[in-house]
């Protein structure tokens, strides 16, 4: 246990909190700026299983915050959930991590959370942690909310049943265009450290049973500004669709926008209706006469004129050069198919 000696002499976890963290599983949802620091401070800390969900792959843009991937992961557009999991087998060996290069929706954030004792966000959008909020309900899974944009960041700790969940907070999603988004801010780093840190020191806490540390409030931070609040968060509302009168409209949507513009890449997400799984180098010899074709075991990159295709084994593209949803689905439907 020398790995783990100071963080065992700190009276909050001990012998005993350090076993805790060595048996428990923790999933992380998103591995951009805060999934990766979450990651690894999660794997330095010796929490045994991390299973990581992400669906895009690394670029050079986000090397600047994003502390877990290497410009040659950005050269070989390795998708994040990977470059993060070799990673943690570099700092931790004693962990196991579990990558997932997939899209969270409706069809498999429960299968995703089982047997986890924990889920983080770190994810860039209101509908997916509307999705993590319905499933750690509806099965009583602790989850910890995070969000950071320009020097701002909010986190939140949510105990099923225990503490309002992020729709007693947040009612409906924000209107669009109704707040700043990467694309007009942009991000600094500081605040993703911050944030992660709070996520990662509730993770701690939840993990080792040590509830009553729990800080109990919506927590909001401006590191440029130099301003820090605790609301705090009372008991779960009454009239709460989710924990209150358990409808889970997420989990049960029969239709769901299969389209979505990315966060600051003039790029957008297409996913396919139905799960499949492709065979990239067919794919690939299919569309050398389209553009130039790249190939690696994860994905496939078609460039086309201004547009770049990336398309990933469970038929999900991310075309870039546009944020267009129909100039988007349009070009999914030419080179990838329906």
């Amino acid at each position: 246990m020398e790995r783990y000696s100071r963080q065992i002499l700190f009276a909050g976890i001990g012998r005993e909190g350090q076993a805790r963290l060595s048996a428990a599983r923790v999933l992380v949802v998103g591995c951009g700026a805060l999934g990766s620091s979450q990651a690894e401070g999660l794997a330095r800390a010796g929490v045994g299983r991390l299973r990581i969900v992400d669906r895009d792959f690394v670029e050079e843009s986000n090397l600047q915050r994003q502390t877990m991937f290497t410009e040659r992961d950005a050269r070989e557009r390795v998708p994040k959930a990977v470059a993060a999991a070799r990673r943690i087998a570099e700092i931790n060996s004693d962990v196991e991590a579990e990558p997932h290069v997939a899209d969270v929706h409706h069809g498999n954030i429960e299968q995703l959370i089982e047997n986890c004792d924990l889920v983080l966000d770190g994810t860039d959008n209101f509908a997916t942690r509307y999705l993590v909020n319905d499933a750690c309900v509806k099965h009583e899974v602790n989850w910890v909310y995070g969000a950071a944009v320009g020097s701002y960041g909010v986190t939140m700790t949510v105990r099923p049943h225990h503490s309002p969940c992020l729709r007693c907070v947040f009612e409906e999603t924000p209107p669009a265009a109704s707040a700043e988004t990467c694309d007009t801010a942009g991000v600094i780093m500081p605040i993703i450290s911050i944030v992660a840190a709070v996520q990662v020191s509730e993770a701690l806490k939840l993990l080792t049973g040590q509830t009553d540390a729990l800080h109990r409030t919506l927590m909001q931070f401006d590191v440029w500004r130099n301003e820090w609040r605790r609301i705090k968060l009372g008991e779960p509302s009454p009239d709460c669709p989710t924990c209150a009168h358990a409808r889970y409209e997420t989990l049960e949507a029969e239709s769901v926008e299969l389209a979505s513009v990315l966060c600051g890449r003039d790029a957008v997400q297409i996913s396919p209706r139905r799960p499949t799984r492709v065979d990239l180098p067919a794919l690939a010899e299919r569309l050398r006469a389209a553009g130039d074709v790249q190939l690696n075991e994860y994905l496939l990159r078609l460039r086309t004129g201004d547009f770049e295709l990336t398309v990933f084994q469970d038929a999900r593209a991310i075309i870039r050069g546009t944020d267009d949803m129909a100039a988007a689905r349009s070009l999914y439907a030419r080179y990838v198919g329906n």
